[in-house]
């Protein structure tokens, strides 16, 4: 079975709504079983994880003053992601941004990266997402999948 894509579903399904990549990967997969997907804890596993896999879109929560639920659609190929913006600004140590930017100076990024991610606001060890991000997850799911659909075109 040819995979058209691979998904990336960032987060620490401890910490509330940073676990919203994952649950968004996880509904992909159960939607369409020719899309690739796996499940990281810190973005900095992700570089080794695409490989030199041609289409990656990598889902995770943001913080960007936003309003929880909120979906951000970034193409990451097409820009660079600088320090301060939204895909920078998670609850990991080495954030989505600086990896995507070390892997652009590397030459390792996939011909297609695109970042869904969904504006988060309860990241405290223990709970449950919040109801804004949890209803977002579909909206995510399908964004993921309308960029793998739309393959050549702008995100």
């Amino acid at each position: 079975m040819r995979v058209r894509a691979l998904v990336i579903g960032l987060g620490n399904p401890e910490r509330g709504d940073d676990a919203v990549g994952r649950h968004v990967a996880r509904l992909v997969a159960a939607q369409h079983v020719d899309v690739r997907v796996i499940e990281l804890d810190d973005p900095s596993e992700a570089l080794e994880a695409w490989g030199t896999a041609d289409t990656v879109v990598v889902t995770d929560a943001v913080t960007s003053d936003g309003d929880p639920g909120e979906i951000r659609v970034v193409d990451a190929t097409a820009r660079t992601l600088l320090a301060g913006s939204w895909a920078s600004r998670g609850t990991h140590a080495f954030g989505l941004a600086a990896v995507v930017e070390l892997a652009r100076a590397l030459g390792q990024l996939p011909r297609r990266l695109l970042l869904v991610g969904v504006e988060a606001k309860r990241f405290d060890h223990g709970t449950s997402m919040s109801d804004a991000v949890a209803a977002a997850v579909p909206a995510a799911a399908a964004a993921v999948l309308a960029a793998i659909e739309n393959e050549g075109e702008d995100a």
